[in-house]
């Protein structure tokens, strides 16, 4: 199985792929738009900041690219924020897969934003979540979510409740890390690659 790695310019790629590796998955990390078309799974990982990593996408032709993908594509963390319509960090327009907008976590005295750790998910639909139980905990670290919509195919809560994940058509994504998440993450990641 060929499984491609988005390079960005974000962080984090290291982390997951080490992740596929453990599941016997030896992943490319590359912005060539022939190899990620011709790719069996793809991987849009990501820690950094929203209009840096839309620019970088610009440049290569990417944000045309990527929502036009027609096999399986995994988001995770500002990979999921990218794959939304609009971010408020920067102001940054998206690539507008889930007709979303990522906002900032409202200030609130008893949690700290950025959430950093362990929460559980919920309300668990779909294929990437066979296997796993309902308040399964899983590893976030971010400080703007999506909202709650008819793609939310799981939840969390923190200072509001929030889709932790999302599915249209091809398109997964995860707010959380599942390549810092233990057998659950494990077990998403393999779901996925199940697909």
């Amino acid at each position: 199985m060929k499984v491609a790695i988005i390079k960005y310019n974000a962080g984090n790629v290291q982390s997951v792929t080490f992740a596929l590796q453990r599941l016997g998955i030896e992943p490319v990390l590359t912005d060539n738009p022939e190899i990620l078309s011709n790719a069996d799974k793809i991987i849009f990982p990501g820690v950094g900041e929203a209009s840096t990593a839309m620019e970088y996408l610009k440049e290569r032709k990417l944000d045309i690219l990527i929502p036009q993908l027609k096999q399986p594509v995994l988001g995770i963390c500002l990979g999921m924020q990218l794959m939304c319509s609009y971010s408020e960090e920067n102001n940054t327009p998206c690539l507008d897969i889930f007709n979303l907008k990522v906002k900032r976590f409202p200030e609130n005295k008893s949690c700290k934003v950025p959430q950093m750790g362990w929460n559980n998910i919920y309300d668990l639909k779909g294929q990437l979540y066979t296997g796993i139980d309902n308040n399964s905990y899983v590893y976030f670290v971010h400080s703007y979510y999506a909202e709650l919509s008819e793609y939310t195919i799981a939840k969390t809560d923190y200072i509001l409740p929030f889709s932790s994940s999302l599915n249209k058509d091809n398109f997964y994504a995860t707010q959380f890390h599942p390549e810092k998440s233990s057998k659950t993450g494990n077990c998403i990641l393999k779901n996925f690659l199940n697909l």
